[in-house]
């Protein structure tokens, strides 16, 4: 069976696949409740015969399929979990859930791998080896699903694994791939300043925890554009600031949470320590308390030069009308950076954004939404890359650039 075969039957399950994306659309589940999500993709995978465990870290769910001949095992990824956005689109599909939508993609690759392991298990017989697919929950909120899964034997003889984000970012038809760091490691922080409260009238009287929050929002962006070598990438924002209550009292406190995204773990680690001397001096100067948590999330997200070659050559080799680009890294994180911790793998993205159909809204954006298309190159660079690396002849085979 072969490209026109597998390009045939996506096409003809593609409306399937769209069907099933709009109804996780339509009821979605935050990250550590997605009970009825993994339940719904547990009875799809053990339709096509698949061995199906469930509750794997969490609400995993991980199908394997055993080929007709011995061969080597590749892992195939898609995440599970919602968003807690409220769906402000206007189409039959928008979210039923309300305050929750899919605002990532993960309604569609849910879809994809779902008709990719459909299309798999027709082809069982002449599969070399063991496919998995590995359905993940909880990848939008740190820790996240990838370690628990990890941790329960989702990686157990697997020997490479590959994962697929359809990318509003990109237009239909490229696949964007980047060997090396390609998403950043994705950090938090919480600073709680506590001064002295007082009349909004008596500013002598008081230690303004507000007006120390607003200097150190200025003076924790020094710390990249000054302090830090400007050929390295580095990011602090602040998103959320709280402080006061009413319009003439002088608050005694104040919080300032944030995120940091790095790719470089040196980098990663000055950061966190030039945060904290930043805001206990910025205090300090002021008479204030300080008061510094940092959370470590997501590590960097770091392709295998190798399978990322291999994905580009299936790209441009087996499927029709694609544009392969090389992309620049991205400052967002992803828990698929764990994966790649453990085996080599590739994670790369496909192109769903559409602006002559209206698809241009950011991911994690209350009017998000794809061009479902994408999901047929996805399905399809999915397939075939998995074929590649189980028919590969050698392990250490060198895939040209």
């Amino acid at each position: 069976m072969g490209e026109d075969y597998i390009r045939d039957r996506i096409e003809a399950k593609y409306e399937q696949m769209v069907e099933r994306r709009r109804h996780f659309h339509q009821y979605p589940e935050l990250s550590f409740q997605e009970e009825k999500t993994s339940a719904a993709v547990a009875f799809l995978l053990r339709e096509q015969g698949l061995e199906v465990r469930t509750g794997v870290g969490g609400h995993g769910v991980i199908g394997v399929l055993e080929g007709g001949r011995p061969g080597r095992t590749v892992a195939l990824r898609s995440d599970m979990d919602g968003l807690p956005i409220q769906d402000q689109k206007n189409c039959a599909y928008r979210s039923q859930v309300e305050g929750v939508m899919h605002a990532c993609g993960h309604d569609a690759h849910m879809a994809t791998l779902l008709g990719a392991a459909e299309i798999l298990a027709e082809m069982r017989e002449e599969i070399p080896g063991r496919i998995v697919f590995l359905f993940q929950h909880a990848e939008e909120q740190v820790p996240g699903g990838a370690a628990p899964m990890i941790e329960a034997g989702a990686l157990d003889g697997v020997d490479a694994v590959y994962g697929a984000h359809l990318w509003t970012p990109l237009p239909y038809g490229v696949v964007g791939l980047r060997e090396g760091a390609l998403m950043a490691a994705a950090d938090s922080f919480e600073i709680r300043v506590t001064g002295k409260g007082g009349h909004g009238g008596l500013p002598h009287e008081a230690t303004d925890a507000v007006t120390i929050a607003s200097h150190l929002v200025v003076n924790l962006q020094s710390i990249v554009s000054r302090q830090l070598d400007p050929l390295e990438s580095g990011v602090i924002s602040v998103g959320h600031i709280q402080g006061g209550g009413a319009f003439n009292v002088i608050a005694d406190r104040c919080t300032l949470v944030g995120t940091v995204r790095t790719f470089d773990a040196d980098i990663r680690k000055k950061i966190q320590r030039r945060i904290g001397e930043v805001a206990e001096a910025t205090c300090h100067m002021f008479g204030a308390q300080c008061d510094y948590e940092y959370g470590w999330g997501y590590p960097t997200l770091v392709n295998d030069p190798t399978e990322v070659r291999r994905v580009a050559e299936v790209a441009r080799h087996k499927l029709k009308d694609v544009d392969v680009r090389e992309v620049a890294p991205v400052m967002a994180g992803e828990d698929f950076a764990y994966y790649l911790q453990h085996r080599p793998g590739a994670f790369f993205f496909v192109g769903a954004g559409n602006r002559e159909k209206g698809f241009v809204h950011p991911h994690h954006h209350p009017y998000f939404d794809l061009d479902e298309r994408a999901m047929k190159i996805s399905a399809e660079l999915l397939i075939q890359s998995a074929l590649a690396y189980l028919t590969a002849e050698k392990e250490s085979e060198t895939i040209s650039p």
